[in-house]
């Protein structure tokens, strides 16, 4: 019997697991529920496709979006897996043959949507309790809890699914789920004593920026210009949105498409196809609708309008760079969104879960106010610890004028010590302030601390607070009414053990540190071309024949033999059988046009695999 990292080399092309894949597949092998959250490019989807080839029997993929099931069972043909997908797109013809290859067990891998498990009274559920199912995968498990922010209706059924496959390991994977979702999700689906694997949520290669909203379409055009052969998703907060910045951009000569739910469904996959065979280059999408793309070589991800809350805004940004390579994630920032967020916010007659989805919006905001890493302001929303600069957001790559603020941080921070941690941001800062409001407790106008900030305004104690909160000299505590409480690091200021600088005023913006790989960019190009032809060929989406960093490998170590080649990542048995000689005619006669030699010896070998 094979091995794990036998299956992940022969199959998939690469040499070695990353994040916690191999501890869960090690689960899934010992028959445990296992819960997995990883960020987006992390490879959730290895983490059930490599036992699935390991186990007799049939694995069952719940994935919501019918996008998104085309294009992992295209890239598991593409490998030599058998797989299929059962959902609306398909015609009774092609179901009847997908049901037929069921019951001889020629499938491993069923991607179906929950919609179809509760179809005529869960006929679909009764039928799969009859077939060898060794397997049950829920994909974007975020779905099925309140607090998530994409919660689907459908999704509560999957709740019974332990009661129908009881002695079937089931595996429940999200790239974003804060703490309260986590729980959720948890006791939601019933999962019996689950083993949790959290990764880490950094994604290094996406340089986060947030800019102010004004002259938002020069800015994107002036990007655009600098980036012409690359592709991006614009997020737009409405359908109108979509529709004229998608035709704006096709009038200023852009290769543009819009994307949403009042689109109809043969308009959307029209769309989203072009967009994935790189006939279309920018898709012009609503936040309110989950494209549920794969696309590896998305380059940038834009926000004209803002996230409803920091899970949304991980989740669309992390739709950039999923290959690896250097990607953009901008957003552009106004107040006023803020404003017209509040109303998506509102949940009719739940004034508990109404409560939630404001302070998420108000933690989204100020991710956008406060002067602090932008990245470490994500992570540790996430509940991990970073550290204080990343290098790659436009704060940490912006030269800032400070200016030494521990008095105003001890006078914020003694503040809320006095009112012992119990009020949330407007009530310290009209406390601060020595307001006469009769919402300020008469027994706080004694104490010693109201009043010793009068001589700031209230705009600039906002401002001041929100990067208080961004650099964890303070957090915000509960869900329903957020107060402000101390953290770990808010003794030393008071005890003036540690000196707070803030920001009086930007200077200049530093180059990015993150520097390209040295690789061919002529043979890149020709390389790409050559993908072009083989996809169009497959009638697949380019990305899924090789990813933008299979080909940037390619460009860079120069193979110049089938054995060099099997050395690239992306390269497994099959792929090297079936591409291996097309890729590397243009590597052997580039080259030699321009007298390289091959670089392969700097790859870090992977170990040899017999064909």
């Amino acid at each position: 019997m094979s091995s794990p990292v036998q299956v992940l080399q022969s199959k998939f092309g690469y040499e070695t697991f990353r994040f916690h894949q191999k501890d869960i597949i090690d689960a899934i092998m010992k028959k445990h529920d296992v819960f997995v959250l990883m960020p987006t490019g992390g490879g959730k989807s290895l983490c059930y496709q490599i036992p699935a080839l390991l186990m007799d029997g049939l694995t069952i993929v719940i994935s919501p979006l019918i996008a998104l099931m085309k294009d992992q069972v295209d890239a598991l043909r593409l490998n030599g897996v058998s797989a299929a997908y059962l959902n609306s797109s398909l015609g009774a013809a092609e179901a009847a043959d997908i049901y037929k290859q069921l019951r001889k067990g020629e499938i491993k891998l069923l991607y179906v949507s929950p919609e179809r498990l509760i179809q005529n009274n869960q006929q679909f559920l009764v039928y799969l309790r009859e077939l060898n199912v060794s397997l049950v995968a829920i994909d974007e498990a975020h779905c099925i809890s309140h607090w998530g922010h994409d919660f689907r209706p459908e999704y509560r059924m999957l709740s019974n699914l332990k009661m129908h496959f009881p002695k079937v390991p089931i595996i429940a994977l999200t790239a974003t789920a804060d703490h309260l979702t986590r729980e959720d999700i948890l006791t939601k689906l019933k999962l019996k004593n689950p083993k949790v694997f959290v990764s880490s949520f950094n994604r290094p290669n996406i340089r986060y920026t947030i800019t102010q909203k004004r002259n938002m379409y020069e800015g994107i055009i002036s990007y655009l210009r600098k980036h012409p052969d690359d592709s991006g998703i614009i997020y737009v907060l409405s359908r109108n949105s979509a529709e004229k910045m998608a035709e704006k951009l096709t009038d200023d000569g852009y290769s543009a498409r819009a994307y949403h739910a009042g689109l109809t469904p043969e308009q959307r996959q029209r769309n989203q196809e072009a967009f994935l065979k790189d006939r279309v280059k920018i898709m012009v999408a609503t936040i309110a609708f989950g494209m549920g793309i794969n696309k590896s070589n998305v380059r940038f991800v834009i926000h004209a309008d803002l996230p409803k809350n920091i899970e949304s805004y991980y989740q669309e940004t992390g739709r950039a760079g999923r290959d690896g390579l250097n990607s953009d994630a901008i957003l552009y920032y106004s107040g006023g969104d803020v404003t017209k967020l509040k109303k998506f916010a509102m949940v009719e007659d739940n004034p508990e879960q109404t409560r939630v989805m404001l302070h998420k919006l108000s933690q989204m905001a100020t991710l956008c106010e406060a002067n602090a890493c932008r990245r470490r302001a994500v992570l540790n929303y996430f509940g991990e610890e970073a550290p204080e600069e990343c290098g790659n957001c436009d704060v940490c790559l912006t030269t800032k004028e400070t200016f030494d603020a521990t008095v105003i941080a001890q006078k914020a921070l003694s503040a809320v010590a006095r009112l012992e941690s119990r009020y949330g941001l407007t009530y310290v800062v009209d406390f601060l302030r020595g307001s006469k409001s009769e919402k300020i407790q008469e027994h706080h106008k004694e104490l010693k601390t109201y009043g010793i900030g009068k001589d700031i305004s209230k705009e600039a104690w906002y401002l001041y607070f929100k990067d208080l909160l961004a650099m964890n000299y303070l957090r915000q505590a509960g869900t329903e009414y957020p107060i402000l409480a101390l953290t770990e690091k808010s003794r030393d200021v008071l005890l003036g053990r540690e000196k707070v600088f803030l920001v009086k005023k930007e200077l200049s913006t530093k180059e990015t540190i993150l520097s390209e790989q040295a690789y061919e960019h002529e043979l890149f190009d020709i390389l790409k071309q050559v993908r072009t032809e083989v996809a169009q060929r497959e009638n697949v989406p380019a990305y899924l024949v090789f990813s933008d960093s299979t080909l940037v490998e390619l460009a860079t170590y120069l193979p110049l033999t089938l054995s060099d080649i099997r050395k690239i990542s992306g390269f497994g048995d099959i792929k090297l059988e079936k591409y291996g000689a097309i890729f590397l005619e243009p590597i052997v006669e580039y080259c030699q046009q321009k007298q390289l030699q091959t670089k392969i010896d700097e790859k870090v070998p992977k170990r040899e695999r017999r064909v």
